[in-house]
């Protein structure tokens, strides 16, 4: 009897349990400090973000398709947030998005794909070289002032396009929420690349040069070094568990992301 008490409540149940639903909010932004100035080191070659299965943030028809609904900015709950850090000399926001999502499990909830920032395509390689034929200055270098989610959008629309900012976000409920992100932050920078070695004249009553390779009896040689300009990329993973209301700050030398899931129901 009592096992059947418990399932007809779980039946009640279920229909008010399977509407939940959430409105996820998010500020990504970057710190304004030349990378050189922390004291962390990140490799000149870094993995590019997995893309594979990943849904653009513009494509709202397959985002609708998965349970997902972009936010428009109007319900938008984190604008103060958002003109602090603006108004911060410290810091410049990049993108300030949102979505609703059902009660999704880490399966079922797709990873977005988002991109935002300058594009720096007219001026370096996807490898990050720099281009052969560059202009001083990127078409498109300067980022557009009030950006919100209509330009985050339009950014995904340029699949040739280099974004300072670019990865996936992925949030979901297992027992509690979660939160996935998995973002490369791109800056110029300048690396030294060996271009090839010369012959070492000898110098009369001198130790072997600085810099020089000598192996057995073969000639002492010296390396070419020449300093060249490239796109760094600088990774920012981090996995949250969160409580729905909450405000949740991801922090990272050089950037940041404060997310806010809320749970909408009825």
């Amino acid at each position: 009897m009592k096992n059947i008490i418990y399932l007809l409540l779980l039946a009640i149940s279920w229909p008010s349990f399977a509407a939940r639903q959430f409105d996820i909010e998010v500020i990504l932004f970057k710190r304004n400090i030349a990378p050189e100035q922390v004291s962390e080191s990140w490799p000149d070659n870094q993995k590019p973000v997995d893309l594979n299965g990943t849904i653009d943030f513009g494509d709202t028809a397959r985002l609708q398709a998965r349970g997902l609904t972009p936010m428009p900015s109007s319900q938008f709950e984190l604008n103060g947030q958002y003109n602090k850090l603006k108004q911060h000399a410290g810091f410049t926001p990049l993108a300030h998005f949102g979505w609703r999502q059902g009660d999704l499990s880490r399966a079922a909830a797709p990873r977005i794909h988002f991109t935002a920032g300058k594009d720096f395509s007219a001026q370096f390689s996807a490898d990050g070289t720099v281009k052969s034929a560059q202009p001083t200055e990127p078409a498109d270098g300067q980022m557009d002032e009030g950006f919100n989610e209509e330009s985050l959008i339009s950014a995904q629309e340029e699949t040739s396009s280099l974004r300072e900012l670019d990865g996936t976000l992925r949030v979901y409920v297992q027992h509690f929420l979660f939160t996935e992100a998995n973002f490369a932050l791109r800056e110029p920078s300048r690396r030294e690349v060996i271009i090839g070695a010369e012959p070492l004249a000898p110098i009369e009553g001198s130790l072997e040069p600085a810099g020089s390779v000598q192996i057995g009896h073969l000639q002492e040689v010296k390396k070419q070094v020449k300093v060249e300009e490239f796109l760094k990329t600088y990774q920012f993973q981090q996995q949250r568990k969160m409580r729905s209301g909450e405000t949740h700050y991801l922090d990272h030398p050089l950037m940041g992301m404060v997310i806010q899931i809320r749970r909408i129901d009825g």
